[in-house]
């Protein structure tokens, strides 16, 4: 099978190269074709609408990171942390969510290419996955930029991009260098988990035509207290008060390492081979998806200890080409996940909590616990071609691209309910679990084309059109058009307009994973009329979404920008675990995965800068969210209703640069009804506004060392969960901390 895929993805570049080179060489001759006229690319137009922003490594060094790249990229317009659902369930396992559609409508890159190791983690009926995302497989320290990219500019990236891209660029010496760093972050409550990372970078020339570049990274965060989140309250049978304990934040053990070497091939011609391994283990602090504390398995006490890592390897070839008709960039990338966890319950309240599974010293008992292996493996290969051409008499760059994508997963570990034999016959699935396959996969295929069209001095328009074909769900068509109009030199108007899609994932397609409910969490109107199952269904269609925004931006030769966006997407044929038996009425109750209704997401996003005296620089974002619901009018994510992020920096000196942040929330609404059930919340708790203060500095004590210390939530505005199944308030929001990063190059 991937053997197979290799040679898919091998040939779809090599096609796609063979197609450019035959495009005659004449048309560099021709007079036709205005040469010296500077035009972007389709992808630089798109990275200038008003949905992209980009994150420094100047902004990185002025506010570290604690752990994870996810906490600074939350502060761009249109961003914020979520659960993975708005179930609540798993709320401290915060991902990435951009403009209100959820985690799984972000699509991770490193360096252009896709990251996709969550897709190994198990994915429950509400959509849950436990797991803390792709965010944190680069050191804070290697990265040279973060471009974040929202909206219908996303759309050319292909399933998964229907929120948005977040594109992790890495830093590429071109001299010697090597560098140390660093960080320690100490929270004031001591109930809270501390945060300490040192990691290194060598790079520089290797001869004439070879550069290299190594680093190793190790980055640990101690977990919550079990009792962190301990809250009183009144137990129904007794009427008296009791103290009922929510799990905090798991802690987590990162170490990253990896190497690139580029080869001078020819003059305008690189090659890059790099490999990238990373270990990320959890310590855990007693969380479970409905929040309550689990510290003991058997007589065995887990708090503090791992009971899960993901393995991820990541091996890559890339060539950047520059010809007399063009320039090109192709890769070929295989990442390789392994996902380890201790043995965990399949169904009901005990789903995903770490269980007793097997009996290992042959004494009839289940006294042991067992890890189970989740194995992914995608390979993904790209080629695209871009190319100067005059269409009409206008100056425009031309981009043509192919792109493979090929998952395959080997998973015993989440097939492991057994089926109800009277249901086999009706479904086609071997109702003892020993007897299915494991293994399933799924590849895609896809064409696209975009041009960038001067039309005249003031209208810049880039229409695309991407084509999918997948072995599993057919075909998706997506075009999109962006335009930029400059009113004046100073004025901007933009606007987008884009189709993007998502492929089902693995566990939804496949019709061995079958989920049992247990009972309590049957479909309305048959609570405790269980169990009822769910099962993956092979005939799911991809999810739509159709992202329009439109905005005016300002820049002025006083230093001063700013820009107001506003968007809308229209989100179609989401997929969900069905709440519509499909074997009648009948016991045991059927259901499957299924294509639903519609969801609306709009609302508004903008940003200001300015420089204040020669000393002082302010910038701000504002995010509004207008409306994100689902067809019924609950919540299709639990973000805050509108979110502003601000910052004054200030030049105290030619080495040192202060920085004051602040970050307000709105209140995030709790949904009403049940998304996995269907039936009305007795109580839902909605999560109260609150703003967090930061405070750093740093400074260059010389031109290779350089000193960063603050203190975050300066003034302690500590939120502690109180919902994990119902409700909004599912996270915990850390109080006061402080941290030093030190970092000498050489």
């Amino acid at each position: 099978m991937r053997t197979l895929a290799m040679r898919l993805a091998s040939g779809t570049a090599l096609g796609l190269a063979a197609a450019a080179m035959a495009v005659p060489l004449s048309a560099q001759e021709t007079d036709s074709v205005v040469l010296e006229t500077v035009v972007l690319t389709a992808e630089e137009q798109a990275k200038q609408a008003l949905g992209v922003s980009q994150i420094t490594e100047e902004d990185l060094e002025r506010q570290p990171v604690v752990n994870d790249v996810a906490e600074i990229i939350r502060k761009q317009p249109g961003v914020n942390l979520t659960g993975a659902t708005a179930t609540g369930q798993r709320g401290n396992q915060r991902q990435i969510d951009i403009r209100g559609m959820g985690p799984e409508n972000t699509l991770i890159l490193i360096d252009g290419k896709p990251v996709l190791s969550r897709n190994s983690v198990k994915m429950s009926r509400g959509g849950e996955r436990d797991t803390r995302g792709d965010s944190n497989w680069v050191p804070a320290e290697l990265i040279e930029s973060i471009e974040v990219i929202r909206g219908p500019a996303a759309a050319r990236y292909g399933s998964g991009a229907s929120g948005g891209v977040v594109n992790i660029i890495t830093r590429r010496p071109d001299s010697f260098t090597g560098q140390v760093t660093t960080h320690y972050n100490l929270p004031e409550s001591s109930d809270e988990g501390d945060t300490a990372r040192a990691n290194f970078m060598l790079a520089g020339p290797a001869g004439e035509r070879m550069s290299f570049r190594l680093f190793g990274s190790y980055n640990k965060t101690d977990p919550d207290s079990t009792d962190i989140n301990a809250v009183e309250v009144i137990d129904e049978d007794t009427g008296l008060p009791v103290v009922q304990e929510l799990s905090g934040r798991e802690g987590v053990v990162n170490k990253d390492g990896g190497a690139l070497l580029t080869w001078q091939a020819a003059p305008g011609h690189e090659v890059d081979f790099e490999v990238n391994v990373s270990r990320q283990g959890n310590r855990f602090a007693g969380d479970t998806r409905n929040g309550a504390v689990q510290e003991d398995v058997g007589d065995v006490n887990l708090i503090g200890d791992e009971t899960n890592r993901m393995y991820r390897r990541a091996y890559a070839i890339t060539h950047r080409g520059e010809y007399a008709f063009g320039e090109s960039r192709s890769f070929i990338q295989w990442e390789n996940t392994h996902n380890t966890r201790l043995c965990a319950g399949l169904a009901g309240s005990s789903e995903d909590n770490i269980t007793n599974c097997v009996d290992t010293d042959g004494d009839g008992t289940n006294d042991a616990t067992e890890y189970q292996t989740i194995k992914l493996d995608t390979v993904t290969a790209k080629s695209e071609w871009i190319m100067p051409m005059d269409l009409g008499g206008k100056a425009s760059k031309l981009t043509f691209g192919a792109e493979y994508r090929g998952e395959f997963m080997e998973d015993a570990a989440s097939i492991r309910n057994a089926l109800p034999p009277e249901l086999g016959g009706d479904t086609g699935v071997p109702p003892d679990p020993s007897d299915r396959d494991p293994d399933i996969d799924q590849q895609t295929i896809g064409l696209y084309a975009e041009a960038n069209i001067e039309w005249n001095d003031r209208l810049t328009l880039t229409p695309g059109l991407r084509l999918d074909h997948g072995d599993r769900f057919g075909s998706a068509v997506s075009p999109s058009l962006n335009a930029t109009y400059a009113i004046s030199d100073a004025w901007t108007m933009k606007l987008g307009v884009a189709r993007a899609f998502k492929t089902p994932n693995l566990y939804q397609l496949n019709p061995n994973y079958v989920y049992s409910t247990n009972g309590n969490g049957c479909p309305f109107p048959y609570y405790r009329q269980g169990p009822c199952y769910i099962l993956g269904n092979p005939d799911l269609e991809p999810e739509r979404s159709l992202n329009k925004e439109i905005g005016i931006a300002y820049e002025g030769a006083n230093g001063v920008a700013g820009s107001l966006t506003w968007f809308h997407n229209d989100y179609d044929n989401r997929i969900a675990a069905g709440l519509e038996q499909i074997n009648g009425d009948v016991v045991p109750r059927l259901y499957r995965w299924e294509n639903q209704g519609e969801a609306v997401i709009s609302g508004i996003e903008g940003n200001f800068s300015t420089d204040l005296g020669e000393r002082f620089a302010l910038n701000a974002n504002l995010t509004k969210m207008i409306k994100s619901e689902k067809k019924n009018g609950e919540p299709l994510s639990l973000i805050p209703d509108y979110t502003v992020n601000a910052s004054l920096d200030w030049y105290a000196g030619d080495a040192v640069t202060v920085t004051l942040s602040a970050t307000v929330y709105g209140e995030i609404d709790a949904a009403t009804l049940n998304s996995s059930t269907g039936y009305e919340l007795d109580e839902t708790n909605d999560r109260p506004s609150y703003s967090v203060v930061n405070l750093g500095a740093v400074w260059d004590v010389t031109e290779q060392a350089r000193v960063s210390a603050g203190i975050t939530n300066l003034f302690d505005e500590r939120v502690l969960r109180t919902d994990t199944n119902t409700g909004a308030n599912t996270f915990n929001e850390p109080g006061r901390a402080f941290y030093l990063t030190l970092s000498q190059s050489f």
